[in-house]
């Protein structure tokens, strides 16, 4: 039996456990860019940012295949110590991502209609798991962590620039609704994790032009996420919010103050009464078509709970829920009056991966969001160098902005279909690798 190493070692105990990390300059394998690099970057800018359907010249190009494609093939011909599978795979996150690709692999033949779980597997999910193994294999050390996550701010900050470009708002209709890819709901969402993103990049030292360009990414989300009008989106916004001014610790209490007074004069400058009216429904459930509609989120909800335990082991079948909505839900079985069924999807997150995998489903899934949080407290109580003058080491900086992205992405999430979307899996990449290389920092790779 080969011995693993200490590295290895340290990084398979508990997510909790110190890892005393030497100074970042005693690690130089990511002191540049390289190849393989550019091409998770650009394969990042097209899976969050979907920039080749916001540019349609690059529509053509299969600019997510192609880049995948070349990373894949980089990753196997380069390697390297600090690029090996082993790390990643003994990580707990990534095995309940593969429990996850696994059941819905399986829940394939007693789908409800088995050509959607199957295209859901081969087309889409099973794709972002190969290049969540890969992105999370691929960074060699805190420096490619902190590129790629510019680059996922990068990624929804242009988003956010076309569609304040092209799409307008106004008395007739106050909110954006269907984009490119995501709805506005879901834009909502993704403005709302890349925003303690753009927080951090603001306020590290240097260079300057990524934090003059990272204050301009959050003001195009701010003002985005005001325009999506997302009442869900709202309140993962407040969560963000308050984890932030508690818990962030990465500048003084008084610049964080400033900072979130600053996104209020944002709000206050581009909200109308039409908005705020909008918003104050939430505090109102009672009037809401949510609860009280047979196709509100509240009664969609009480019938996916029925699909789970209907279907407790496999789940009615990936990318299946509409159809259970349309072909076994209580109200297909016994329709009334002329409007016919509405084959909606889950809205929530939660519900969508127990009522599609079952309860199996569910469980990986919550221990995958589960162990991710695990392993950034992980990375915020290890013994980590830091400069002269600094606050709190930038690895602890980052961790603090990845947990507050990951509890955007709870709560946006709870009232939302986003289980499988590669906004979430392309930030546990990140976040698993930032939890590899401080295991890296901490002493050499065995060969």
């Amino acid at each position: 039996m080969v011995n693993p190493g200490p590295v290895a070692a340290r990084f398979a105990s508990s997510p909790l456990g110190a890892v005393p990390v030497r100074p970042p300059a005693s690690v130089s394998l990511d002191r540049r860019w390289d190849l393989l690099l550019v091409c998770l970057a650009v394969y990042e800018l097209a899976a969050v940012g979907r920039v080749h359907q916001l540019f349609g010249f690059l529509e053509p190009l299969h600019v997510a295949l192609l880049a995948a494609g070349l990373a894949i093939c980089l990753y196997i011909t380069v390697g390297g110590r600090a690029r090996r599978f082993r790390l990643v795979l003994q990580t707990r996150t990534t095995r309940c991502v593969l429990a996850l690709a696994v059941w819905m692999a399986l829940s394939i033949p007693g789908a409800l209609w088995p050509g959607g779980a199957f295209h859901m597997f081969t087309d889409e999910f099973g794709k972002t798991v190969v290049m969540y193994l890969v992105l999370a294999a691929a960074l060699r050390g805190f420096l490619d962590v902190e590129r790629l996550a510019f680059v996922y701010l990068l990624s929804a900050g242009i988003y956010a620039g076309v569609i304040l470009a092209r799409f307008q708002v106004g008395a007739e209709q106050w909110r954006l609704g269907s984009l490119y890819y995501y709805d506005a709901n879901e834009f909502a969402t993704l403005a709302v994790m890349s925003l303690p993103l753009g927080v951090y990049f603001m306020v590290r030292p240097r260079p300057l032009w990524r934090r003059l360009v990272s204050g301009i990414a959050v003001a195009l989300l701010a003002v985005g996420f005001v325009w999506a009008g997302s009442r869900g989106g709202f309140l993962a916004l407040l969560a963000v919010a308050v984890f932030l001014l508690v818990r962030y610790r990465g500048i003084q209490m008084r610049w964080r103050a400033l900072t979130t007074a600053l996104l209020a004069l944002v709000f206050a400058a581009t909200t109308t009464d039409t908005y705020w009216e909008k918003m104050s429904t939430i505090l109102q459930p009672k009037d809401d078509y949510n609860v009280t509609g047979e196709q509100g989120r509240v009664k969609v909800w009480k019938r996916g709970l029925g699909y789970m335990l209907q279907h407790p082991v496999l789940g009615v079948g990936a990318d299946n829920f509409a159809t259970a909505e349309g072909t076994i839900s209580p109200l297909a079985r016994n329709p009334t009056g002329r409007a016919g069924v509405k084959w909606s999807v889950a809205h929530n997150s939660f519900l969508q991966v127990g009522a599609e995998l079952g309860v199996p489903g569910l469980i990986f899934f919550l221990v995958m969001l589960g162990s991710a949080f695990g392993a950034l407290r992980a990375v915020q109580r290890t013994r980590l160098w830091r400069a002269p003058g600094e606050r709190s080491p930038p690895t602890v900086q980052l961790a603090q902005a990845f947990t507050a992205a990951l509890v955007g992405y709870v709560v946006g999430g709870f009232f939302l279909s986003l289980t499988y979307r590669d906004m979430l899996y392309t930030l546990l990449a990140l976040i698993v690798a930032l939890r590899k290389s401080a295991a890296l920092a901490a002493g050499p790779v065995p060969p």
